[in-house]
């Protein structure tokens, strides 16, 4: 199960496009950004969804701040691809921020990278 917070001024709607996507293997909870920060750095959780309403980072400040540059990203007001977020979830990212209007477009996009990224087999070059 993977298990994604939702956070920031969009943090329910966020939720609730989550929850109408029905995607297999996703566990949603809406979060404050603090007790996000908490159970993402103790494996508590696996992701975190941000929004603010210009989505420049206020939905990740916290978070950039606890858990570092290197796990977080903001899309700001553009829509990303899937290619692009699975790009960031190879390289290590957890943390996403968007702008509140892009809720609806953005929020499936990074659901369903974050699904495809999480059901994939590891890479066997990769193991010790």
């Amino acid at each position: 199960m993977t298990r994604i917070l939702t956070g920031g001024v969009g943090k329910v709607q966020v939720a609730e496009a989550l929850a109408d996507l029905a995607v297999d293997g996703l566990e949603v909870t809406v979060s404050g950004d603090m007790e996000a920060a908490m159970k993402l750095r103790t494996g508590q959780a696996d992701y975190y969804l941000g929004t603010c309403h210009t989505g420049a980072g206020a939905s990740l400040g916290v978070l950039l701040g606890v858990l570092g540059s290197g796990t977080c990203h903001t899309f700001g007001r553009g829509v990303p691809t899937e290619a692009e977020v699975t790009e960031l979830l190879e390289g290590g990212t957890k943390v996403f921020g968007f702008g509140m209007d892009q809720i609806s477009e953005a929020t499936p996009v990074i659901a369903r990278a974050i699904a495809a990224h999480t059901r994939r087999p590891p890479d066997p070059r990769s193991a010790p």
